[in-house]
């Protein structure tokens, strides 16, 4: 989407979120989020928004350490799926992209307990029916193989 303010474009932006999948032998990470402006009481994975100036990997390895204390390098990171969510809510547009890592060092600990209640790990075939919507897409899309999804547009 384009407009014209005072003779020049406007770019529309896009907020770029960036979630990492964990997995072990237990199944998936997931944290139960609380206090927060987003999803209070529902199991998300470790994620968090793009900042300026900083890459879709690095951002990756930032969240999983503030989050969950683990340490990842960007080179155990795969791309395993991309979201394109309209978010009727608040009427913005998000870019979600989902990270696997292939290993990490260190233990999983809660790191945010202001806004995380704790970290568990679910079977992908037995997700919490209070795992955020978008996330428990996500992780079905990754099951299939599904590359791109897109949720929320209007219709």
């Amino acid at each position: 989407m384009r407009s014209i303010e005072g003779g020049s474009a406007v770019r529309h932006s896009t907020v770029i979120g960036v979630h990492l999948v964990l997995r072990s032998n237990r199944g998936v990470l997931l944290g139960l989020r609380h206090n927060t402006a987003f999803g209070d009481g529902q199991y998300h994975l470790c994620a968090g928004h793009l900042e300026a100036g900083e890459s879709v990997l690095s951002c990756a390895v930032r969240e999983a350490r503030e989050e969950t204390g683990v340490e990842l390098h960007p080179d155990d990171l795969s791309l395993v799926h991309t979201l394109h969510h309209f978010d009727p809510d608040d009427g913005r547009t998000r870019l979600q992209v989902f990270l696997e890592a292939s290993r990490w060092t260190g233990e999983i600990t809660l790191r945010e307990p202001e806004c995380c209640a704790g970290w568990r790990w679910f079977p992908d075939d037995a997700l919490p029916t209070n795992t955020v919507a978008y996330t428990a897409d996500a992780l079905t899309a990754i099951k299939y193989g599904i590359a791109y999804a897109e949720s929320g547009w209007p219709t």
